[in-house]
């Protein structure tokens, strides 16, 4: 994703302009935000209702204070795995949003219905609570969070075009339907205490509390971005590759929800189930996605550093460009220098320049893998323009971290005696990086 549009958004000029101007009301994007922004907002007081009827108001401030915890923590975690080309917030809002209200909203409604409509048929209220736990539960509410992935890939594509967008937009989501499901869940369990009497250690809300904020915080997130490297897998695949973009996000959700199913059931196989599931499957499976992600992450950076050398050659970038670009510390050098010497706008630009560069090397990628759309020249180009508008402020700032990050090359001394400026016989000092001026060149 990209945290600035990878192409510019000002109005379209000549036919395309006229028709838009005669769109129907529905296709205004005022129309489909403010529809969005009721929905959420309708599903957000539906969902506090609810919770707070079945915690009271005590309940439902202690688990809204216990339950935001972690959320800080997980949202930087999809941040920082999500630097190379970072992705819009209100991408991330939406998706926090539809978790936390709709999706869970969604998920109790339907659970709650389907429990009961078991527990009726099969006059068994215990098996039907064990079934919709294991079965109901995992395929309604991996269909709900899927639903905001699914909406980010049709209508932000230009935002999703990878396996680590569809980790980081299913993560955020999964990351809202958790936040709400432990205030039920704290909530829940510090009524519970307040009837029976438990405090410290021992309530139900300190164990409550342990297994679901310390111990796995990150379950529905893991389930979730199961999904989401589907769709970021469809999203690598060539638009005629009709089945493959469908198949694949179907078989992570599938995956998904089998994974949601063995967490949930884990409660089932005795006393130490919960704890046997957690080392043997969940940890393992998190290390593993953890892997995944950061390789992905890492293979971007080459990316960049291998696709943008074309434009250093045809002059559009400096020679040193390429390597700054693709090196996270390099990048975070280039702003902080742009900010030390010509202050907050300076870094703004050179974060902008980044992502237009990054979104660049990404479209000439899947350009000479056969898989960039129709108007790959018409985006090319648009990218250029936003890089070259905004090179005289980057472009110090990145020579400048090309420079301090530049691997040091050794110099191998020659077996004879040299004659130099320290004297005839001196062998050569080891290489060190030279220190440059602290000059501004903002100011030039």
């Amino acid at each position: 994703m990209a945290t600035f549009p990878p192409y510019p958004t000002h109005p379209p000029t000549g036919p395309a302009g006229g028709a838009l101007r005669h769109a129907h009301w529905w296709q205004r994007n005022w129309v489909r935000y403010g529809a969005l922004i009721t929905l959420l907002a309708l599903s957000g007081l539906v969902i506090l209702a609810l919770v707070r009827e079945q915690t009271g108001t005590e309940g439902f401030l202690v688990g809204l204070g216990l339950a935001i915890l972690p959320v800080p923590l997980l949202i930087a975690a999809f941040r920082w795995l999500d630097r190379v080309e970072p992705g819009p917030w209100r991408n991330l809002l939406f998706c926090f949003a539809w978790g936390a209200c709709a999706a869970a909203l969604i998920a109790i409604v339907a659970n709650s219905f389907a429990t009961r409509w078991i527990a009726t048929a099969t006059a068994d209220p215990s098996s039907a609570d064990t079934l919709g736990a294991t079965v109901i539960a995992p395929v309604v509410e991996e269909s709900a969070k899927a639903a905001a992935v699914l909406l980010v890939f049709l209508f932000r594509r230009r935002d999703f075009t990878g396996i680590v967008d569809g980790v980081v937009i299913a993560g955020v989501t999964a990351t809202g339907f958790a936040f709400t499901e432990n205030i039920l869940y704290l909530g829940t369990a510090f009524g519970t205490d307040q009837l029976t009497g438990d405090r410290g250690i021992a309530s139900v809300t300190a164990a409550t509390f342990f297994v679901r904020v310390i111990m796995s915080p990150f379950a529905h997130p893991l389930f979730t971005v199961l999904t989401g490297i589907g769709f970021g897998i469809a999203a690598l695949s060539a638009d005629r590759q009709h089945v493959r973009r469908v198949l694949l996000p179907l078989s992570g959700l599938v995956l998904a929800m089998g994974m949601h199913a063995v967490w949930n059931g884990s409660s089932t196989l005795g006393e130490y189930g919960f704890f046997a599931v957690y080392a043997a499957f969940m940890l393992p499976a998190f290390g593993l996605l953890t892997w995944l992600v950061i390789w992905t992450r890492q293979r971007e950076l080459r990316t960049v550093r291998e696709e943008l050398p074309a434009y250093a050659v045809t002059g559009w970038l400096t020679p040193a460009e390429p390597f700054a670009l693709g090196s996270m510390r390099a990048r975070r050098i280039a702003r902080q220098y742009a900010r030390h010497h010509a202050g907050r706008p300076a870094a703004r630009a050179v974060a902008q320049y980044e992502a237009y560069a990054t979104s660049l090397a990404f479209l000439r990628h899947r350009g000479r893998r056969g898989r960039a759309g129709a108007d790959f020249v018409v985006r090319e180009r648009e990218l250029l323009h936003e890089l070259w508008a905004r090179r005289e402020v980057a472009r110090p700032a990145l020579d400048h971290a090309a420079r301090v990050t530049a691997p040091p090359v050794p110099v191998v001394p020659a077996p004879w005696p040299m004659y130099g400026v320290y004297g005839y016989g001196q062998q050569p000092a080891p290489y060190s990086q030279p220190a440059y001026p602290a000059y501004n060149p903002y100011q030039s």
